[in-house]
C-alpha cells in the first residue's frame, strides 16, 4: 500500500495525496446492504445534535460480520471492497455451506485466501483473517476486532491500521496492549481476529480540496475565535484573541473544556479492568 500523489495539473491536484489501493469495482452485495438515510446531523426533534454534517455522496450501508458466529466451516476470500461508513476495507468472504458475509479487511488478506473461526487451533492455524477465544492464541500475537464481551461481538481495534498486543492470559484474564498503550484485562473467552487492520495508510492521506470533504458529508467548522461573544465563548475581542468575560481556555460553544480535561465518567464499570491508562498513568487506588 501506499499514497499516491498527483501532477499539479490542477490547484487542488497539487495538494491531493490519496491512498493507492486495489479495491473492487463491482456493487456491493445487495442483501449484504441496507439503506442508510441522512440525517443532517439531526435528531427525531429536527434539532442538531452533531454539528458539521450534511450533504455527501449517496451511501448505503455494508452489514458486516462482527460476531463471527459460523464455526468450523471454512471461507474464501471472494473480494476487498471499499466501505464508505469507515476507514478501514472489507472483504467479502464465501463459506463453504453458500454463505456470504463482509468482515474487516486485515493487513495481508487477499483475494482467494482461506480463513476459518474457530475454538481450537494448532499453532500453523494463527494465520491473518482467523478468529480465535483470546484464552488460545500465544501471547505477543497482534490482533484486531477484539470483543469486550464474549458474544456481544468485535468493539475493539476495527479502525484502519488499529492493532491490539496480547500481552498474556493469565489470573482469568487476558491482558492486552491497546493502540494507546492503555492495558486493560478482558474476558479470555472474547473472540479476536489474528492480524492487524489494512488500509493503515488512510491518516496519511490529504484530500486536496473542500470539495471532496463535502462528498464525505463533511460541512465546513468555523473556530470559536472567530465568531462573535453571542455565538460562542471565545469569540470577539480585538484581533486574534480569545473573549467571552476574560475567559482564556480553549472550550466548546457551551463551555466544555477543549484541550486536556478529563471527560470519562469515573463510575464507569470497566474502569476497574484498565491497569494503565494511554498517558501511562495507573488508575487511583492501584499499585
Amino acid at each position: 500500500m501506499a499514497i499516491k500523489s498527483f501532477r499539479p495539473l490542477t490547484p487542488a491536484g497539487r495538494f491531493t495525496s490519496l491512498n493507492k489501493v486495489v479495491v473492487s469495482k463491482l456493487r456491493p452485495q445487495r442483501k449484504l446492504t441496507e439503506p442508510k438515510p441522512k440525517t443532517g446531523g439531526r435528531n427525531v426533534y429536527g434539532r442538531i445534535t452533531s454539528r458539521h454534517r450534511g450533504g455527501g455522496h449517496k451511501q448505503l450501508y455494508r452489514i458486516i460480520d462482527f460476531k463471527r458466529d459460523i464455526i468450523d466451516i471454512p471461507a474464501r476470500v471472494q473480494a476487498i471492497e471499499y466501505d464508505p461508513n469507515r476507514t478501514a476495507h472489507l472483504a467479502l468472504v464465501a463459506y463453504a455451506n453458500g454463505e456470504k458475509r463482509y468482515i474487516i479487511a486485515p493487513n495481508g488478506l487477499k483475494v482467494g485466501d482461506t480463513i476459518v473461526t474457530s475454538a481450537k487451533a494448532t499453532i500453523n492455524d494463527f494465520n491473518v483473517g482467523n478468529n480465535f477465544p483470546l484464552e488460545i492464541i500465544p501471547p505477543s500475537t497482534r490482533l484486531h476486532c477484539v470483543e469486550l464481551v464474549p458474544g456481544r461481538g468485535a468493539q475493539l481495534a476495527r479502525s484502519a491500521g488499529a492493532g491490539i498486543e496480547l500481552v498474556s492470559v493469565e489470573n482469568g484474564f487476558a491482558q492486552l496492549k491497546m493502540p494507546s498503550g492503555e492495558l486493560r484485562l478482558v474476558n479470555p473467552k472474547c473472540r479476536a481476529t489474528i492480524g492487524e487492520v489494512g488500509n493503515g495508510d488512510h491518516s496519511n492521506q490529504s484530500l486536496g480540496k473542500a470539495g471532496r470533504k463535502r462528498w464525505l458529508g463533511i460541512r465546513p467548522t468555523v473556530r470559536g475565535v472567530a465568531m462573535n461573544p453571542v455565538d460562542h465563548p471565545n469569540g470577539g475581542g480585538q484581533g486574534k484573541s480569545k473573549g467571552g468575560g476574560g475567559r482564556q481556555h480553549l472550550v466548546s460553544p457551551w463551555g466544555q473544556l477543549a484541550k486536556g480535561f478529563v471527560t470519562r465518567r469515573r463510575s464507569k464499570p470497566s474502569n476497574s479492568l484498565i491497569l494503565v491508562h494511554h498517558n501511562g498513568r495507573k488508575p487511583r487506588g492501584k499499585k
